[in-house]
């Protein structure tokens, strides 16, 4: 039984990491396509959900209140980072949007009745003070409407997590599908209204990437792994993510994060770990018990 048990969070934890190297490539995809971030957005999900859809090929939906709230939660949170991407630097996007793990256990206590310790408001004080050295590059790297935009990414995508876990007899797969739904609707219909993008063969190649891998296979992996490993590791896994995603931009774009981006960001990211590991010491989120797919 422990074997079993061992090789689950094995496939797991692989499937967590894959998820989030291919997470990491968006900022890089992001910045290769000169389009709206409507466009970007809907085109990327229009393009995952067919990926999904030939995977999984006969979605369950049920469309649940919680179910269709963390469809919308989940659309929104892509939309606001694609347009965060295009407003400020890609170390800032998804830096700010990194305080999610945060906000999440916030929320899980105000909405789950779930505990909240002493460790996640000092991580809370500490991400605070990572925003807001990040927030002084305003004048410099980072645009202000960008950094607030990815903070209200990390919002949304916080509500994915309470919203899933409300989930009784859902599916996170199926969620995310109809996110993409709603987010390729939302952003294709607004495109509509919009300058018509020019089809070039980077920015073609580009939105096919960020659909195929960035999005879809993603949350193929992400499906996965979740239902296999606890909240602590997920949340330590997913750091691959922060930490790849402006080294990529670096090498492909040549955009060099602030100094106050590299202080403020490692702040967050130190901040994420060290409640997370102190959480685990106290037997939070130890099991292989589902994080999403919670029954």
């Amino acid at each position: 039984m422990k074997q079993n048990l061992s090789r689950n969070q094995l496939y797991g934890i692989l499937a967590l990491a894959g998820t989030a190297l291919l997470w990491s490539t968006s900022g890089m995809l992001i910045k290769l396509i000169p389009w709206n971030p409507f466009t970007i957005a809907g085109g990327r999900s229009l393009i995952a959900s067919i990926v999904i859809l030939l995977i999984i090929r006969k979605p369950k939906m049920h469309f649940s209140l919680y179910q269709v709230a963390a469809a919308l939660a989940n659309a929104a949170t892509m939309i606001l980072f694609v347009a965060a991407n295009k407003y400020t630097t890609a170390a800032n996007a998804i830096l700010l949007q990194y305080v999610c793990p945060v906000t999440t256990a916030l929320l899980a206590a105000l909405l789950l009745k779930e505990k909240t310790r002493l460790e996640h408001w000092v991580a809370v004080f500490f991400v605070i003070l990572g925003m807001v050295i990040i927030f002084l590059d305003k004048l410099g790297g980072g645009r202000i409407i960008g950094n607030i935009l990815a903070l209200c990414s990390a919002l949304t995508f916080s509500f994915v997590f309470i919203f899933m876990r409300k989930q009784k007899d859902g599916s996170p797969l199926e969620s995310l599908l109809l996110s993409h739904w709603i987010a390729a609707a939302i952003g294709l219909g607004v495109s509509f209204f919009l300058p018509m993008p020019v089809f070039t063969l980077p920015a073609v190649g580009a939105i096919a990437a960020l659909g195929i891998f960035q999005l879809g296979f993603a949350s193929v992996l992400f499906s996965y792994g979740i239902k296999r490993i606890s909240a602590i590791n997920a949340n330590l896994i997913t750091v691959i993510e922060p930490v790849f995603n402006p080294v990529w931009v670096l090498i492909i774009i040549g955009e060099i994060p602030t100094i106050n981006t590299i202080i403020g960001g490692g702040i967050i990211i130190a901040a994420v770990i060290g409640v997370s590991i102190i959480s685990a010491r106290h037997g939070d989120g130890n099991t292989a018990e589902p994080v999403i797919d919670k029954k």
